[in-house]
C-alpha cells in the first residue's frame, strides 16, 4: 500500500506527521471520572540520555499526575548535556535518580525495574509524555479488571516543540497481530508486576530498537491477557535526536528480522505482513475516523 494511498484511506498505523502542529489539547475522553479507591503502587521508570530539550516535559507530565501512590525512577546515562542537572531539580519528587553510564536504553530500564516495588510497571523514555488523567485513570482499571494483565491505549504524536502532529487509534487488542507487527504505543503500556515476572522481570539487553516488540511477543506466548484502553495515554515524541534512520537500517532490521524468524521460522515477504494485518488496519481506519469526528481535528 503507498504513502498516499495510505493517506487517503486515513491508515495513521505506523506514521507520524498527519497534520501541521497544533496545540496539545486532548478533550474529555471516556472514562475520564475513572479514579480507584485504594490506589495501588505504579512504578516508572525513565532512561534517558542527552534529552535536555525534553527531559523535563517528560518529567512533568509524570509528576503532574499527582497519583498519590507513585514511585518515580529515573536512570540517566552520563548526559553530557545538562539533562542530570535538569533531573536534579526535581530530586525531592523523585523515588529514586541516578547517573552514570550504562549499556544503553535496555539496560537502563532493567536497572530502574530493580529499584521498582510497584503492583503496576511502566518505563516512559525521556522525550515522550503521558497525558493527563492517565494513572489514576490505568489504575482505576486494573482495580475493576482483575482479569486483565497488560493495557495499552491511544497514543498522540507530539513533535520537538511539543505539538499535536498525529494520533493513532488503535482498534481492541488482537494478539496474532503481534506476529506480523507491532503498532502498540510503547509510551501507553502498563503492566500487572506479576505479568512482567511470568518473563523475567526484565526488557531484553540485545534489543536496541525492538525491545518492546520482543517484550510483547514473550508476554503473549506467557499467556498473558492484553486489554486496549479507549483512551489517549501518552504523547510520543519524534525530532531529530532520534536514533538515526542509518541505525535502523543496521540493528532495527536485523532486530525486526529476528523477531519475524521465531513467530514463523522464516522472514515474511511486507507484502505478505500488510495483508495479514489489513483487517486489523481497518478497524484502526473506521476507528480514526470515528474518533476524528468526535474529537474535530
Amino acid at each position: 500500500m503507498s504513502r498516499s494511498f495510505r493517506r487517503t484511506l486515513g491508515v495513521r498505523l505506523g506514521t507520524f506527521t498527519h497534520y501541521d502542529g497544533r496545540p496539545l489539547t486532548v478533550r474529555a475522553q471516556r472514562g475520564s471520572d475513572h479514579t480507584a479507591s485504594v490506589a495501588p503502587r505504579i512504578s516508572i521508570v525513565t532512561p534517558v540520555y542527552n534529552q535536555s530539550l525534553y527531559i523535563e516535559a517528560t518529567l512533568q507530565s509524570v509528576l503532574s499526575q499527582k497519583y498519590p501512590n507513585l514511585q518515580y525512577i529515573v536512570m540517566d546515562g552520563g548526559s553530557r548535556d545538562g539533562t542530570w542537572e535538569i533531573i536534579q531539580r526535581f530530586q525531592e519528587h523523585l523515588a529514586f535518580a541516578h547517573s552514570g553510564p550504562d549499556g544503553g536504553q535496555a539496560a537502563a530500564i532493567n536497572a530502574g525495574m530493580q529499584k521498582a516495588d510497584g503492583e503496576i510497571v511502566a518505563w516512559l523514555n525521556g522525550d515522550d509524555v503521558l497525558l493527563p488523567g492517565a494513572l489514576a485513570y490505568v489504575a482505576a482499571f486494573f482495580e475493576r479488571n482483575a482479569e486483565v494483565d497488560v493495557v495499552y491505549g491511544h497514543r498522540i504524536v507530539i513533535d520537538a516543540n511539543g505539538l499535536d502532529i498525529g494520533r493513532w487509534v488503535l482498534p481492541p487488542h488482537d494478539g496474532s497481530v503481534l506476529s506480523w507487527m507491532d503498532f502498540i504505543p510503547q509510551e501507553t503500556l502498563f503492566l500487572r508486576r506479576s505479568a512482567f515476572e511470568k518473563v523475567g522481570f526484565r526488557v531484553d539487553e540485545s534489543f536496541q530498537f525492538a525491545l518492546d516488540w520482543d517484550l510483547l511477543l514473550r508476554l503473549r506466548d506467557a499467556g498473558v491477557r492484553f486489554k486496549r484502553l479507549p483512551r489517549y495515554l501518552g504523547g510520543f515524541r519524534v525530532h531529530e535526536a532520534q536514533k538515526t534512520s542509518a541505525a535502523w537500517s543496521q540493528d532495527g532490521v536485523a532486530e525486526t528480522e529476528l523477531l519475524l524468524r521465531r513467530c514463523h521460522q522464516r522472514i515474511p515477504t511486507m507484502q505478505e505482513r500488510r495483508l495479514r494485518v489489513m483487517p486489523y488496519i481497518a478497524k484502526h481506519v473506521f476507528l480514526q475516523w470515528a474518533d476524528r469526528l468526535f474529537h474535530r481535528y
